[in-house]
């Protein structure tokens, strides 16, 4: 097998050229300082061969990651190592090693066509961070807690699954995505000043990502404009008395009994690891600041053959509301007058009969301009 060396070929050359494996005999001495001694020692590689210590060398490991893509992946990859000068990212190493894997795809195209203008424009990321792909690790990271069910261990959690791609699925890519970038979309709506706010740093930032997922998937109500702004106003109060008892602690001031929320929280963000303990506990405190304020949807969306049928021989004039259409047994449908996605309960007091085509086209509105017939 021959490989094409993109970075580190300066370190190779020197190893070879030392033992006389490139461009001819040993081209120069090195100083070594063995194990357990204070001084150093100049050596040849001949020299290290008649010591019977050559095996130092010869036993050396050379940190390697192999990458599969095409030439044009391949130079863009050369081109980033090479001009900021850093050590690649554990994202840019999985994105290297990994770039034909369904999910880490899913998870750039979320990165990079849906979410990193806004990312960047609310504080999120920097410039900085985006070119280093801390975004696509991001969304790596939101699309298995979306479908694991639960925020996940920060340093094992990707690269476990990523080793194990039989244990996902297309299918499940595909959900995990489509409920990562739904939760996403919810809460930038529900918290429209968020890069006022403490939320924008990445620890907090997931927690409250995965806290909106999981609201999405229990079925709580969240698109009810009155709700909502009442939850931004909690989540500012909460991010102002966290960043002042922060400001106090480093101030030395007495921190009150009453902050003991507060102080908690802010625990979870100052230990300088994001361990999975510390993000079960924001996501716990979170919930607990948020959940109260939404309802739950109907357990029961549709209505029971026994409605329908009680409905439609209640109903004095069988048309329907919106357009006048006549209306028969067979091809009538139930409208929830207050929208099902906005609380409305599956319950006959909420429920009028509608054509098929305009019952579609209401969608989640709650009313819709009548129009007039005969």
């Amino acid at each position: 097998m021959v490989y094409d060396v993109i970075d580190g070929k300066q370190r190779l050359e020197s190893i070879l050229m030392f033992m006389g494996r490139l461009y001819g005999k040993g081209r120069f001495t090195a100083e070594v300082l063995w194990p357990n001694t204070k001084e150093r020692e100049e050596l040849t590689w001949p020299k290290m061969k008649r010591l019977h210590r050559e095996d130092v060398l010869l036993g050396y490991k050379l940190p390697t990651h192999i990458v599969q893509g095409d030439v044009a992946e391949i130079i863009e990859l050369f081109v980033r190592i090479n001009s900021t000068g850093k050590a690649l990212t554990k994202a840019e190493q999985r994105h290297a090693r990994y770039n034909k894997s369904t999910f880490l795809r899913a998870a750039d195209n979320l990165a990079d066509k849906k979410f990193k203008a806004t990312l960047l424009r609310t504080g999120v990321f920097t410039d900085s961070q985006l070119s280093r792909m801390k975004h696509v690790e991001l969304m790596c990271e939101l699309m298995i807690a979306a479908h694991q069910g639960d925020v996940q261990n920060k340093k094992t959690a990707i690269d476990t699954l990523m080793r194990s791609q039989e244990a996902f699925t297309d299918r499940q890519v595909k959900i995990a995505r489509t409920r990562t970038q739904t939760g996403l979309n919810r809460l930038l709506r529900m918290f429209p000043n968020i890069k006022e706010t403490r939320f924008t740093q990445l620890s907090d930032f997931y927690s409250l990502a995965v806290l909106i997922q999981k609201f999405e998937t229990e079925k709580l109500i969240l698109t009810e404009k009155r709700r909502n702004r009442l939850a931004a106003e909690i989540l500012t109060t909460f991010s102002v008395r966290v960043d002042d008892l922060k400001h106090r602690a480093r101030l030395l001031n007495v921190v009150k009994n009453d902050d003991a929320m507060y102080r908690d929280y802010a625990r979870t963000v100052s230990e300088g690891t994001d361990r999975l303990s510390q993000r079960q506990a924001r996501e716990a405190t979170l919930r607990a600041l948020l959940e109260p304020l939404f309802e739950r949807k109907d357990e029961r969306r549709g209505f029971s053959p026994e409605q329908r049928r009680v409905l439609w021989n209640s109903t004095a004039e069988k048309r329907c509301k919106e357009c006048g259409k006549k209306l028969t047994w067979d091809d009538f449908t139930i409208d929830h007058i207050q929208p099902y996605s906005k609380g409305g309960r599956s319950r006959l007091k909420n429920a009028a009969i509608m054509c098929r085509k305009h019952n579609s086209a209401k969608g989640n509105r709650r009313k819709r301009k009548r129009r007039s017939h005969r």
